[in-house]
């Protein structure tokens, strides 16, 4: 039986523009990643097409300075951990 819960949070991108321009849609990313990984305490973050989309849709050297996510929080029992689904609110 696996529960699931859903948050929304509100992710500041400001750092991305602090590595070097062909770097910033991959670090955004990677930063997403992180934050989710450390408010959840999840192992495993799904980032959906839309928001990986939405990161790249200014390009590799213009991501969104701050992006609002939901994020789907699903106990995986087989698995013994859990597994956050993160997408984008329009």
């Amino acid at each position: 039986m696996s529960s699931k819960e859903k948050r929304v949070y509100i992710i500041n991108l400001r750092d991305a523009y602090k590595v070097p321009r062909k770097k910033r849609a991959k670090k955004a990313i990677n930063i997403i990643r992180n934050f989710v990984s450390r408010h959840t305490h999840s192992k495993i973050v799904k980032i959906s097409q839309r928001l990986n989309e939405y990161i790249w849709s200014r390009n590799i050297e213009k991501p969104p300075r701050k992006v609002h996510v939901q994020v789907e929080l699903e106990y995986d029992e087989d698995l013994k951990s859990n597994i956050a689904e993160v997408d984008i609110i329009s």
